[in-house]
């Protein structure tokens, strides 16, 4: 079950997907262009592409799951051998919480909804200069965590301080020192 675990949060920390379209995932919705992601909240069909790094995870854990006997036809296996429960997933969740000592961290506990928000925030830091490409970013960045609206996504974004530097940095850089102030 650790196998499953690791694989499973890892792709939900690398794609950004929602909990119930990872639980959904069967072995045939692995491509070679990404994750096919048919089971989404606003039936929409859609292909996540995969970082080389979350390839090569999902993979490694195909590889331990083929033992499996006849397996089922979901991706990640639960304790019984079938499709991964989300109260089972959850629990897992819990538990490794709990050990890495992450309980009522800053008066709220980490979600799993978390890593969504988390994937969010990062493709917004990693988005390229120029307000044009910055609203092709978002555009792309809506399509692929599945929202049907550009401001669904601006609900995921956080200010953390690499952001808030960033906007700075772009602000002085078009207005001068000061920021354009009077």
């Amino acid at each position: 079950m650790l196998a499953t675990a690791r694989a499973f949060f890892a792709l939900l920390f690398a794609t950004g997907m929602r909990i119930s379209e990872a639980l959904a995932l069967d072995l045939d919705d692995v491509k070679p262009e990404g994750l096919l992601i048919r089971r989404t909240k606003f039936q929409k069909t859609r292909i996540i592409p995969l970082h080389e790094s979350a390839r090569q995870g999902i993979a490694q854990y195909l590889e331990r799951r083929r033992p499996v006997g006849t397996p089922p036809p979901s991706l990640f296996l639960g304790y019984h051998g079938g499709r991964l429960a989300e109260t089972s997933a959850r629990s897992m969740f819990w538990k490794m919480r709990r050990t890495a000592g992450l309980e009522r961290s800053e008066g709220q506990s980490p979600r799993i909804h978390d890593f969504r928000h988390t994937f969010a925030v990062r493709a917004l830091e990693a988005c390229p200069e120029g307000r044009e490409r910055i609203a092709q970013h978002m555009l792309a960045l809506t399509t692929y965590l599945g929202h049907t609206h550009v401001a669904d996504t601006y609900w995921y974004l956080q200010a953390t301080p690499r952001l808030m530097r960033d906007i700075a940095e772009r602000v002085r850089s078009v207005f001068g020192k000061d920021g354009g102030r009077r």
